[in-house]
C-alpha cells in the first residue's frame, strides 16, 4: 500500500482533475441552470450598455430633446436593476451550488475513508486525511461557488465583448483581437506553474496539519515529557515550510496576474490610438469609438480577471487531485462478488490452518509461520506470549481486517475471504486493550454498534458490565459527555463501557485483546467481573500477558516468534516446564514479592 499523493506518477495521471466534480453538478440541474440563466442575464445586460452609451453620444447630445435624453438614462437605470436582481440571483445560485456540492463531497469522501483497509492507515497519517476533508474541501468551495462564477462571467464577457467589437468596427478589432494569443500563452504556462506550486503548498499544509492533530491529541503525554518547547519547534517547522510553499504559489500567482494586465492593457491602448486617428480622419464617429472603447475594456477587463481566476482554478484543481487520490483509493479488503452466507444460527467456531501473515507495511517479516489451531463453539481459549509474538495479529485476521498471506482462517466453517466481511462482523464483539471512546454521551458510546437501542437496554447492558453505578453517579447520568477520547474517563471506566458496548451487540464470538492489562487491582476485579458474565455462552479467544486472567481458559495458546509453541490448560503448562512455566514463574513470583 502505497502513501497517497507521493509520486510524480499519479500526479500526472489526473490530467483535468476539476472534471472529477461534473457528476455532482449534474445532480443539481436545477441549481446550475438557474446559475447560468441569471450569469447569463448579468453579462447581457453588462454588454448592452455599451449601445446605449453610444446613441447618447452620436445622436443625444446633438439634439435640443430632453425627453429623448430622459428616456436613455430610464432605460439605463432600468438596465441597472436588471443587473442588481441577476447578480444578487447569480450569487445566491452558485454560493448554494458550491456549498451543496462540497457537503456531497466531503460526506462521499468521509464515507470512502472509512471502508479503507487497516493497511491503508498504517503508513497514511490520519491528520493529513482530516486535512484533506477541510481545507481542500473548502478550497473546492471556493472554486465551485465565487471562482467558478466570476470566471464564467468574465468569459461570457470577454467573448460577447469581442463580438460586439468586431460588429462596431471589424478593423480595430482585428488589431485587437490579433493580440490575443500573446496573452493566452503566457496565462497557460504561469497557471501550469501556479497549480503545480499550490498542491505543493496545499500537501505541505496537510503534513503540518497532521503534526498537530498528534501533538494536540497527546497532550498530556507532551506535558509530562516537558515536550511543549520539542513539539512547538517541530509544528513551527512544519507551518513555515507550508509558508514557503504557499509564498513560491503566490509569487507565481502574482507574476501572472502583473503579465496578463500589463499584456492586455498594453494592447487596449494601442489599439484606441488606431481609432483615434479614424475619429480625426473623420472615418469613424466618436460614439462609435466610445462604444468600441468600452467593448475594449470590458474584454481586457474580463481577460485580466480570468488571469487571477486561473490562478484560483489551478489550486482547486490541486485540491481535487488530492481528493481524487483519496477516492481513487481500494480497499485492500474487498467482499466477493458472491459471498458465501455464514450458517446460522452463529456457532462462533473458528479455525486457522497453515496460516502464515506479514503486514503489507512490512512485507520482508513474517508475523504468523504456520499457525494451526481450533476454537470449538462456545470454548474459551487463551492466547498468551511475549511481545511480539502475533497474538493481537491473530484477532485481526479473525476481523478481517487483514488477508492471510497463505493458509485459511475460517468463521463458522466459511474462509473469511469468502464471506461478506460486514457479516462476518455482525457475529464478533472486541474489547481491545486500548479502547476507543468518541466524544459524546456514554449513552451513545455505549450504543455505538446499535444506535437505535433504547435507553433501557443500554442501562441493561452496563449494569451487566458493572458500570451502572459509577455512571449514575455523574451529573447527567447516561447523557454525560465523556470529552475527545473519553478523557474525563478512568481506564477502568472505559474499559467497562467497552464492555457494555460489547454485551449490547450480543455476538456469538467475543475478542479481548489485553482487556485488563493496564488496570489497578480494584478496577481490575470489576472488568473481570463483567468479562465473566460477557464470556458465558459464547465462544471467546482472550489474548493476555497478566496470566492470571487466562486461568479460567478452557485451553491455553502460548505463541513465540509467530508460532504456537504449546498447548494445554495451566496445570498442564505448568508441568511441562516449557515458556508458560517460565512466564507464570516470574509472573506469580514478582506478584509475591
Amino acid at each position: 500500500m502505497a502513501e497517497i499523493g507521493q509520486t510524480d506518477k499519479q500526479k500526472r495521471r489526473s490530467v483535468a482533475p476539476l472534471a472529477r466534480l461534473l457528476p455532482y453538478l449534474l445532480r443539481y440541474r436545477g441549481l446550475v441552470a438557474g446559475a447560468l440563466v441569471f450569469l447569463t442575464l448579468a453579462a447581457a445586460a453588462t454588454l448592452a450598455l455599451p449601445l446605449a452609451v453610444r446613441r447618447m453620444v452620436d445622436h443625444g447630445f446633438n439634439q435640443t430633446d430632453h425627453a429623448f435624453i430622459n428616456s436613455y438614462f430610464i432605460m439605463l437605470i432600468a438596465m441597472a436593476l436588471v443587473l442588481a436582481v441577476a447578480s444578487a440571483m447569480r450569487y445566491y445560485y452558485v454560493i448554494t451550488l458550491g456549498e451543496r456540492i462540497v457537503a456531497d463531497l466531503r460526506r462521499e469522501v468521509f464515507a470512502h475513508v472509512t471502508t479503507l483497509s487497516p493497511a491503508f492507515y498504517d503508513v497514511n497519517q490520519s491528520g493529513e486525511i482530516v486535512s484533506r476533508l477541510t481545507a481542500d474541501t473548502t478550497q473546492i468551495k471556493s472554486a465551485v461557488g465565487a471562482t467558478a462564477s466570476v470566471a464564467l462571467r468574465n468569459l461570457i464577457l470577454c467573448l460577447g465583448a469581442m463580438g460586439m467589437m468586431i460588429v462596431t468596427s471589424p478593423k480595430l478589432s482585428s488589431l485587437a483581437l490579433g493580440a490575443i494569443p500573446l496573452i493566452v500563452f503566457p496565462l497557460v504556462g504561469f497557471g501550469r506553474s501556479v497549480r503545480s506550486r499550490s498542491r505543493a503548498a496545499q500537501d505541505t499544509l496537510a503534513m503540518a496539519s497532521a503534526y498537530a492533530g498528534e501533538a494536540i491529541s497527546a497532550t498530556r503525554t507532551v506535558q509530562a515529557f516537558n515536550g511543549e518547547r520539542a513539539a512547538n519547534t517541530r509544528y513551527g517547522g512544519a507551518v513555515e515550510n507550508a509558508y514557503e510553499a504557499a509564498r513560491s504559489a503566490i509569487k507565481s500567482r502574482a507574476l501572472l496576474t502583473g503579465i496578463a494586465i500589463a499584456l492586455i492593457f498594453s494592447s487596449v491602448v494601442g489599439v484606441l490610438w488606431f481609432g483615434a486617428q479614424s475619429v480625426l480622419a473623420g472615418t469613424m464617429t466618436a460614439g462609435t469609438l466610445g462604444q468600441f472603447l468600452l467593448y475594449s475594456v470590458i474584454a481586457a477587463g474580463s481577460l485580466g480577471s480570468l488571469s487571477e481566476v486561473w490562478g484560483e482554478m489551478s489550486q482547486a484543481a490541486g485540491a481535487t487531485e488530492r481528493l481524487t487520490e483519496l477516492l481513487a483509493e481500494t480497499p485492500a479488503i474487498q467482499p466477493p462478488a458472491h459471498p458465501i452466507a455464514l450458517p446460522k444460527p452463529a456457532q462462533g467456531a473458528v479455525n486457522f490452518f497453515g496460516v502464515h501473515f506479514a503486514y503489507p507495511a512490512r512485507a520482508d517479516k513474517e508475523m504468523l509461520r504456520g499457525i494451526d489451531f481450533h476454537v470449538r463453539p462456545g470454548e474459551t481459549v487463551a492466547i498468551v506470549g511475549p511481545s511480539g509474538a502475533g497474538k493481537s495479529t491473530i484477532l485481526s485476521l479473525i476481523l478481517r481486517f487483514y488477508d492471510a498471506t497463505r493458509g485459511t482462517v475460517s468463521v463458522d466453517g466459511v474462509d473469511v475471504r469468502a464471506a461478506d466481511p460486514q457479516e462476518l462482523r455482525d457475529r464478533i464483539a472486541i474489547v481491545p486493550q486500548d479502547v476507543t471512546i468518541f466524544a459524546g454521551s456514554i449513552h451513545d458510546n455505549i450504543a455505538f454498534g446499535a444506535p437505535g437501542a433504547s435507553r433501557e437496554t443500554v442501562q441493561a447492558a452496563a449494569i451487566a458490565a458493572q458500570a451502572d453505578d459509577f455512571i449514575r453517579r455523574l451529573d447527567q447520568g447516561y447523557d454525560t459527555s465523556v470529552g475527545e477520547r473519553g478523557v474525563t474517563l478512568s481506564g477502568g471506566q472505559r474499559q467497562r463501557i467497552a464492555i457494555a458496548r460489547a454485551i449490547l451487540k450480543n455476538a456469538p464470538l467475543l475478542l479481548l485483546d489485553e482487556a485488563t492489562s493496564a488496570l489497578d487491582a480494584e478496577s481490575e476485579t470489576l472488568v473481570q467481573k463483567a468479562l465473566d458474565g460477557l464470556m458465558a455462552d459464547r465462544t471467546t479467544i482472550v489474548i493476555a500477558h497478566r496470566l492470571a486472567t487466562v486461568l479460567k481458559a478452557d485451553r491455553i495458546l502460548v505463541m513465540d516468534n509467530g508460532k504456537i509453541v504449546e498447548e494445554g490448560t495451566h496445570q498442564s503448562l505448568i508441568e511441562t516446564g516449557g515458556l508458560y512455566a517460565r512466564l507464570a514463574r516470574l509472573q506469580f513470583d514478582a506478584a509475591a514479592a
